[in-house]
């Protein structure tokens, strides 16, 4: 059985400032990689969480067909935000529990939209941890960063 996973990582010089996101996309069967693909983007001023948020969106856009896929992020904004907070600010109108606007509202939206279509199970692994897949997104992310510094 061939299984999706997407590494996913965002970086920022400077927080706001320009910054980007990476994407190593792979096909698996096992432990052995069939096929991969990279993709990298950036913006002249944004904020690593914004990256980090685009990264996991543009993995799931980038899927021409539902699909089954593990997310890896080292942003635990981002896992914690799509697997629990999501949904109370959903409820309350995109809102957070202090009644506030959720930041970043328009790219939960399009994650939450692009997850739908999908089996997404969502993965953290601390960064910079020696996860030579982690370190591939981030040479990606800094990659997309680059024309912007």
């Amino acid at each position: 059985m061939v299984d999706l996973v997407a590494h996913t990582d965002g970086a920022c010089s400077g927080n706001p400032g320009p910054g980007g996101w990476g994407v190593l996309l792979e096909a698996k069967e096992g432990d052995t990689v069939l096929k991969e693909r990279r993709l990298s983007g950036g913006e002249a001023q944004t904020t690593n969480n914004r990256m980090e948020l685009m990264a996991a969106i543009m993995a799931l856009e980038t899927l021409e067909r539902a699909s089954s896929i593990t997310i890896v992020t080292d942003s635990a904004y981002v896992k914690n935000g799509v697997t629990g907070w999501i949904h109370g600010w959903k409820r309350n109108g995109w809102r957070t529990s202090n009644k506030k606007p959720v930041k970043n509202v328009e790219l939960w939206q399009r994650l939450d939209e692009a997850q739908a279509r999908h089996n997404v199970a969502w993965k953290w692994i601390k960064g910079h941890a020696g996860h030579p897949e982690n370190e591939r997104a981030d040479e990606l992310a800094r990659a997309g960063m680059a024309p912007f510094k």
